[in-house]
């Protein structure tokens, strides 16, 4: 019995030392042990940079008469239900929805103390943002072309050959050819994955410095965070900004923005995590929306080139990488495009059910703020419904 007590003290001595060795050598993962998965407070756990709001804000109209009826309106969700949106809105936990169609909103619904005005992160939705900024620097010049390598900008990449040959556009394609784990497959694989290590690091620098190239660049696509975050250490390197900073000058106080928008930093004064950490209030966000509706002009200014605009929301003769939900949504310079159907509308879109849909058929805009989503995509029904258009999901 002794000698059982023994082995048995050993073994639990050998596992808290190996655990306190496993959080020493990867001390992000405490983080991801008390974090989990990340809801829309997660981000007030590291340092933010303010994008400061416009010193003229832009007003939407809100309708005499709102659209109430679209609470009956039957949409599908990700079981392929048809239940009314009112329900959909319910099972979703979504925190705010709000319609808008031409400069007027429709319709809003807040749940959990939201309103128009509650700052909440768009998760992925931040690449959308990234997309924008290296648009504008490519048009003032502090990117010369999509087809510089990664490393004419961050010359401290020169010492790991995995990013020798990636260029920006290789980036923007989600096409790097680096190493990346998702969280999929189960608790053990989420809790070792770089899904999780990029979120919860506070040194993304450190990381990304010791990443593999696993394809060929330009050759095959791999959603991932490593490509956007490297997107704005470009932006920041060329520049001379900070990618809130840049964001602050070149987009948030040219559309009229209300509030501040914040950007979440890996560490005081450190890389900016531009492929989860943006956030922003649901009626500014909408602005963003408005500026692509109107191919990139706020009030007669070409705040984002019309040329970038088009470029971004339409993948021409290029054949689609993905192709997400029964709409076969293409992942193309980190907006999300569908192709299936009567196409043209767009969405910024980021996990737990974070939407920014835009769809210039209609003028409509549509923001959605969930802690977890009801799923599929009803934004196309909402937006053909309200314009009097035909509308009918694909038989399955």
């Amino acid at each position: 019995m002794k000698t059982f007590k023994k082995i048995l003290l050993l073994l639990i001595y050998a596992f808290f030392l190996s655990l306190f060795a496993l959080f020493l050598w990867k001390p992000y993962l405490l983080n991801v042990l008390k974090y989990r998965t990340p809801n829309a407070e997660t981000y007030k756990i590291f340092p933010q940079e303010v994008s400061h709001k416009s010193d003229s804000a832009f007003h939407f109209v809100r309708g005499a008469k709102p659209r109430n009826d679209l609470d009956t309106l039957h949409v599908q969700d990700g079981n392929n239900r048809l239940i009314p949106l009112k329900t959909y809105l319910k099972n979703g936990q979504i925190n705010a929805f709000i319609v808008i169609r031409n400069d007027s909103v429709l319709y809003e619904r807040y749940d959990k103390g939201y309103c128009d005005s509650t700052l909440s992160t768009m998760f992925s939705g931040a690449k959308s943002m990234i997309s924008i900024m290296i648009g504008q620097a490519l048009a003032d010049g502090s990117i010369k072309s999509l087809n510089d390598k990664v490393t004419r900008y961050i010359p401290e990449l020169k010492s790991n050959p995995a990013f020798e040959q990636i260029t920006l556009k290789n980036l923007l394609d989600m096409k790097s050819g680096l190493e990346f784990q998702d969280a999929l497959g189960g608790i053990i694989k989420a809790f070792f994955s770089d899904e999780a290590k990029y979120y919860y690091t506070d040194d993304m620098q450190a990381q990304l410095m010791k990443v593999k190239l696993v394809n060929k660049p330009g050759t095959v696509w791999v959603y991932k965070s490593i490509d956007p975050i490297l997107l704005g250490w470009v932006l920041k390197k060329a520049s001379g900004k900070s990618v809130a900073k840049y964001f602050e000058s070149h987009v948030w106080k040219q559309i009229g923005a209300e509030y501040n928008s914040t950007w979440g930093l890996d560490q005081v004064n450190g890389l900016t995590n531009t492929a989860s950490r943006f956030q922003v209030t649901a009626i500014d966000l909408a602005k963003i929306g408005r500026l692509y509706l109107n191919k990139g002009r706020y009030n007669g200014n070409q705040v984002v080139p019309e040329n970038w605009v088009n470029q971004s929301i339409n993948i021409g003769n290029e054949t689609p990488a993905s192709a997400k939900g029964w709409q076969k949504s293409a992942h193309h310079y980190l907006w999300w495009i569908p192709q299936e159907g009567d196409h043209g509308d767009y969405a910024a879109e980021g996990m737990l059910g974070q939407r920014l849909y835009i769809d210039p058929k209609t003028n409509t805009i549509i923001v959605q703020f969930a802690d977890h989503g009801a799923g599929n995509y009803p934004y196309r029904k909402i937006s053909r419904y309200l314009s009097g258009l035909p509308f009918s999901y694909p038989k399955s």
